[in-house]
């Protein structure tokens, strides 16, 4: 089950045909749509019998972070450094503007206390940590009242004794901890000491939420999604919320890469578009990692999945501003009140009412099953806009959608072009709720050829939960002078404490692999690139490097190459029950429907009138395995719509997924 802005998707896997289903969102407390999405499915019985297994993609974490929803805390560093964090690195957002109005976080408004304790570079005690400092440091943290609190020592990734010294004590005291040498033992204190405090303060909202949860889903097992694209237990997710920033769209990522495999293509670009935003990345053989991710102001270097995210989706907003020009998103409307036709309040025109004017989305489509559109209301709203742009419905209509096409556009440009790769070598993979309507011009304007449309779109995320590995990643800063032996050594001790853990969750050791990298960059550069590590010596991996460096930014340098960090990631691959096939013959269309044509669509005869032309509409589970459709025509399912645009045709593949080819 996959959390989202707009709706809460399922997937239950198991029976003899995948069964789906989506309700809309609580966001105040998102255990009430999961619960009802269990009720309406029938299964309220096996899950008191213990009979299912639950993956959940959260957005908990996230919401909390971009809403300054987190829980009280304080940050104990080092004397001297207490406004570390809030310094920063300095980097400027507006680069011209010499009078940047300040921007108040949460950080702001955190408590930090100086410890009198300090290490050198190497890890050698400079002043120790004395029994009456812990003393004095527990009384100040309780004179804050926190909920939490974070523990950022310099070079604690070297020598963790103090850090553990003042956790030991603070949980004693009956505060929960999170301590740098835990959540992220690397060099650079402020990006340490920014994953710390987003810990500890995250983890108290998410620990809340969890232990709701597993209230009303005992005796179910129950694993959340990690933002690397690996699950863990939710006991031990609640006491890592840094980890779960982008629980849920890690799922879609995990689902293209099965989709990927099977189709025998691992050149991949996911465009994920919801009813709040879309989410773009690139799989160039695996998901991309990233430690330079954001969750709005703040800085995650925890490993999350390569992802851009844009404000635009199925329910962002179209306004027209004093000037009179047309902006879409990315201001949403969300769940509540939602798009205009949705007819639960929503007045203002979006992305799906847009849609629905122009006929890709037709009345008897009833979104996630249940949940009827009424294109009066949708024309209302749309005509609105019309009225400040001085144009038709139709022509206001397009052109929201036009807008919004750019949009993502332009995001899929930042994952694939400005970092070296062509989009025309990668076959553009689309899912979620409103992806197939826009995934023919996606892919016409990066000069694709090929696009994917799986079977279940568009609740793919949810089903990539049951895809995700059991995972622990272990990461570890290294010496500057750290030689061979020593990396093998340290090598070894991170993977025992990443598969105890998963043997402790019931992981068999059998199924448990191992993969290790090394963090390596240039002497004098701090952004680092990643490249796999065999115990194999120096020199071979410095060979790797330059050549990956050069394919991705172009050159290369004459410098010496630093080992910087070493990773170990033990994971243990689901064992998911298989999805089905498509069915024999070929289905017909179920009927024709009068659509206004894009810009693309020859056969449109769109004119200043705005004529409509009737193109055939099938629905997708009676569509037979190797049936082709030409377009322009409407493919759908509950779950989503399909709008094939003219030049382009869907063969549909023996697994059900619809293969796009433009003409």
């Amino acid at each position: 089950m996959d959390t989202g802005g707009t709706f809460t998707d399922f997937v239950l896997l198991g029976g003899e045909q995948p069964r789906i289903h989506k309700v809309l969102s609580t966001p105040a407390a998102p255990e009430r749509a999961i619960l009802q999405g269990i009720e309406d499915m029938g299964l309220t019985v096996a899950l008191a019998q213990g009979e299912l297994v639950i993956v959940h993609g959260s957005t908990v974490a996230t919401n909390a972070a971009l809403e300054n929803k987190g829980a009280r805390t304080v940050v104990i560093t080092n004397s001297g450094i207490e406004d570390l964090l809030l310094i920063g690195r300095q980097n400027r957002p507006e680069l011209y503007n010499l009078r940047p109005l300040p921007t108040h976080t949460a950080l702001h408004d955190t408590p930090v206390i100086g410890v009198d304790t300090r290490l050198d570079a190497q890890g050698a005690t400079l002043i120790p940590l004395t029994d009456e400092t812990i003393r004095q440091t527990v009384d100040a943290v309780r004179r804050h009242d926190p909920e939490s609190v974070a523990v950022n020592l310099l070079f604690s990734y070297l020598d963790p004794a103090a850090e553990q010294r003042l956790g030991e004590a603070l949980r004693q005291a009956g505060y929960p901890v999170s301590l740098s040498s835990d959540i992220l033992p690397t060099r650079g204190e402020y990006e340490r000491g920014m994953a710390t405090w987003l810990n500890a303060w995250l983890s108290p909202r998410m620990a809340d939420y969890l232990a709701r949860l597993k209230q009303h889903t005992t005796p179910a097992p129950l694993t959340i999604m990690q933002s690397n694209g690996g699950t863990i237990a939710a006991d031990q997710a609640a006491e890592r919320a840094v980890n779960l920033l982008l629980s849920g769209p890690a799922g879609g990522l995990n689902a293209a890469r099965r989709l990927g495999q099977a189709l025998g293509r691992d050149h991949l670009m996911t465009f994920d578009m919801g009813g709040t935003s879309t989410d773009v990345a690139l799989l160039d053989g695996d998901i991309r990692l990233t430690r330079q991710g954001r969750i709005g102001p703040y800085p995650v270097a925890v490993p999350m999945v390569d992802m851009h995210t844009i404000g635009a989706g199925g329910g962002s907003l179209a306004q027209v501003d004093d000037a009179g020009l047309l902006h879409v998103g990315p201001e949403s409307a969300g769940a509540s009140p939602g798009p205009a036709c949705y007819g639960q309040g929503g007045t203002r025109a979006t992305v799906t009412d847009a849609n629905l004017v122009l006929g890709r989305l037709q009345p008897e489509f009833a979104l996630g099953g249940n949940l009827r559109l009424d294109p009066a209301k949708a024309h209302d709203a749309v005509a609105r806009v019309a009225e400040r742009l001085d144009m038709s419905v139709p022509q206001a209509a397009q052109g929201i959608i036009d807008l919004a096409n750019e949009h993502m556009s332009q995001a899929l440009r930042v994952i694939s072009i400005q970092k070296g790769f062509d989009p025309r070598d990668f076959t553009l993979v689309s899912f979620g709720g409103a992806g197939g309507l826009h995934v023919c011009a996606l892919a016409t304007n990066l000069g694709m050829h090929q696009a994917v449309v799986p079977v279940r779109a568009g609740v793919l995320s949810a089903e990539g939960l049951v895809y995700a590995p059991r995972q622990r990643e272990r990461i570890q800063a290294l010496p500057a002078d750290a030689e061979t032996a020593h990396i093998q050594t340290l090598a070894r001790q991170l993977e025992r404490q990443a598969r105890e853990e998963l043997e402790a969750e019931g992981i068999d050791a059998d199924r448990i692999r191992t993969e290790t990298g090394l963090d390596l960059c240039y002497q004098g550069q701090s952004s680092v690139l990643t490249l796999p590590w065999q115990g194999e010596e120096p020199t071979q991996s410095e060979v790797a490097f330059h050549a990956l460096h050069e394919q991705r930014y172009g050159h290369r340098l004459s410098l010496p190459v630093r080992r910087v960090n070493l990773r170990v990631r033990c994971l243990a691959e689901a064992r998911p029950a298989s999805p089905g096939q498509a069915p024999r013959g070929e289905g017909s269309p179920a009927w024709e429907a009068p659509v206004y044509g894009s810009a693309g669509d020859k056969s449109a005869a769109q004119n200043s009138e705005g004529n409509k032309i009737k193109i055939p509409v099938y629905r997708r589970d009676e569509l037979g395995a190797d049936q082709v459709i030409y377009g322009p025509a409407l493919i759908f399912e509950p779950v989503g719509t399909i709008y094939i645009e003219a030049d382009w045709q869907a063969r549909v593949h023996p697994s059900a997924h619809l293969l796009l080819t433009c003409t």
